[in-house]
């Protein structure tokens, strides 16, 4: 009897050159958002309060974002390739209130 493993990464390579203009402390908490997925899953770092990864409406439907600070936020979407689950980020960007 096999083992069946899933594996959770974050692809960045949409957002690489945008993080250039991104402060320091966001970009720390982006990585560390990438850490939780990495160790624990992205469904249960969806399940860390300070987060607030949520669902998002409108032209965003399918994809989530995650808070990284009073403003900031990263948008991805959950892709899956055989037994590995991809956070492709989107978008990290200031929210528009």
């Amino acid at each position: 009897m096999g083992y069946y493993v899933l594996v959770d990464i974050v692809d960045l390579s949409s957002v690489k050159k945008q993080l250039r203009k991104v402060p320091r402390d966001i970009i720390r908490r982006l990585q560390r958002w990438v850490l939780y997925v990495e160790m624990i899953g992205l469904i249960e770092s969806r399940k860390i309060p300070g987060l607030h990864d949520e669902p998002l409406k409108g032209k965003w439907k399918r994809y989530r974002s995650i808070r990284l600070g009073k403003t900031w936020r990263a948008i991805y979407i959950k892709k899956k390739d055989g037994s590995i689950n991809i956070a492709e980020v989107k978008e990290v960007t200031p929210h528009e209130y």
